[in-house]
């Protein structure tokens, strides 16, 4: 045998070694292939019921976010009309205020004023000679 029928074998051989050795890989690859494809299938099973259902839950918080953007409307007038009932009150108040010093300045007035009677009538009566 020359050297070039011994190479030849030598290349024969671990060609031969290299295809039995790779069998078993293509084969596991194509199980991996499978079972890939097998879990894709199933998630994306599951993914149509989930997003149906998250499609429903959005709905439902755009909902309620539209009705606390009603209720914020509700609140703001709430809160400008304690606002106001606030000032009025306190306008109220200012007022009985002026109107309890007015009554006290009649009331001290009208003390005044029956003293000052009191006074002028019997002065009255003492010209008179009435007492």
């Amino acid at each position: 045998m020359s050297l070039i029928e011994i190479s030849l074998i030598i290349i024969v051989i671990a060609a031969c070694l290299l295809v039995l050795t790779m069998i078993p890989t293509l084969l596991t690859i194509k199980r991996t292939a499978a079972s890939v494809g097998n879990m894709a299938e199933m998630v994306q099973g599951e993914l149509k019921p989930l997003l149906h259902e998250l499609t429903g839950v959005l709905a439902e918080v755009k909902t309620v976010g539209s009705g606390i953007s009603e209720h914020t409307d509700d609140v703001r007038r709430f809160m400008s009309a304690l606002g106001e009932t606030g000032e009025n009150l306190n306008t109220i108040n200012r007022s009985v205020g002026v109107v309890t010093g007015v009554l006290n300045t009649t009331n001290v007035w009208a003390t005044g004023a029956k003293v000052a009677g009191k006074y002028i009538f019997e002065r009255y009566l003492k010209k008179r000679g009435g007492m």
